[in-house]
């Protein structure tokens, strides 16, 4: 007996010891794939760097791909909070990469940066410090006075926050599936996903939504009691087929090489955890109130049938504001993820918008 409890105990040291080494070398070999033509060959001057940065004491990742490093540079805020994209826009905007060093930041409390604050301390200001922080890192890395930038769904918010109380170093601001009042979205997204449980009879849901109550949220479960009609909505939005390339590809996405074994896990606890946690400090923003004077040229690319982000709201609030220059651009085909749904229209808006260039 006590010989085969032996046994068992060696086995299980040894497995552990097994999962061990291989959580970190699946976290020291993660990369991103170099930069390639169409002849198979790498640029003479291109970037593909997966780099850790400690910005304003936090340890957080970035990825820099580009053909040509001394390009413009251009940040991408993924959504969430608590999203990373780094592998999603890699994958759907490479085009990108051709006329930017195009930068990915896995913010705290997401993806590659899971710990680079406890999640009981992460703050909008948080986000807001660390976003300044690295711009000033690439600002001073690639010898530019500006950087572009785009923020996508939450990334959107920051976006304007950062172009708000820093004007000085960014050329020119995209927001796209961009939120304006996080809790009248939220009671709008409520409203609307009630509306199709309804029409289509879906007597599960409505019963859910019911037990939930009207957002806004608060305590914990923010995360689960927001995903019960922002899921649905999402849901329809793929189904309508005005909506091209209809959502992300998780899956590939995570699967991704940017992302080791603990990366992975970090994807999900992120979406989960750091959304839970951070989503509720939203609910008292609205940038129609204290967002309006801009000295920054903001422009907002909109699915005509995003219903995540009603785009009512922002259609209002480009009204409202004063900047250099502003405008819509609006694509007929896309939901909430423009840069998903039509991928080819928006890196061309993209190109046109910040530099000026037509590629059709």
């Amino acid at each position: 007996m006590i010989l085969r409890l032996k046994k068992v105990v060696k086995f299980l040291t040894i497995a552990v010891i097994l999962c061990v080494v291989l959580l970190a070398f699946s976290q020291f070999t993660a990369s991103t794939p170099g930069i390639v033509d169409e002849n198979g060959k790498t640029p003479e001057n291109s970037i593909s760097e997966l780099k850790k940065l400690e910005l304003n004491g936090r340890k957080q990742w970035i990825s820099l791909r580009g053909w040509d490093k001394t390009a413009p540079v251009l940040l991408f805020l993924a959504g969430g909070p608590g999203g990373t994209q780094m592998a999603a826009v890699r994958h759907e905007l490479a085009e990108l990469e051709k006329h930017f060093v195009v930068v990915n930041w896995d913010q705290p409390g997401s993806g590659k940066s899971y710990y680079a604050e406890k999640t009981k301390n992460l703050t909008v200001e948080t986000y807001i410090q660390d976003g300044y922080a690295l711009t000033e890192y690439l600002k001073e890395r690639f010898g530019q006075k500006k950087i572009y930038l785009i923020g996508e769904s939450w990334g959107s918010a920051l976006g304007i926050f950062l172009i708000n109380q820093h004007p000085e170093s960014y050329h020119t601001f995209i927001g796209t599936g961009q939120m304006v009042d996080f809790a009248e979205t939220e009671i709008m997204d409520y409203a609307k996903a009630m509306e199709i449980a309804s029409d289509k009879g879906n007597t599960s849901l409505i019963e859910k939504l019911k037990a939930n109550g009207e957002p806004p949220y608060y305590g914990k479960g923010v995360t689960w009691k927001s995903a019960a009609y922002l899921n649905y909505l999402s849901s329809y939005m793929a189904n309508n087929p005005e909506i091209h390339n209809p959502g992300y590809n998780t899956l590939r996405d995570v699967g991704s090489s940017e992302y080791g074994l603990l990366d992975k896990i970090n994807y999900f606890r992120g979406l989960i955890k750091t959304f839970d946690h951070v989503y509720q400090q939203l609910y008292e923003i609205d940038l129609r109130k204290d967002f309006t004077k801009l000295n920054v040229p903001v422009y907002f690319f909109l699915g005509r049938h995003d219903i995540n982000a009603p785009t009512v709201l922002v259609e209002k609030y480009e009204q409202l504001i004063n900047a250099p220059e502003k405008g819509i651009v609006w694509f007929e085909h896309s939901g909430h993820s423009p840069w998903i749904n039509e991928r080819d229209k928006f890196v061309e808006e993209v190109v046109s918008c910040f530099l000026g260039i037509n590629i059709k």
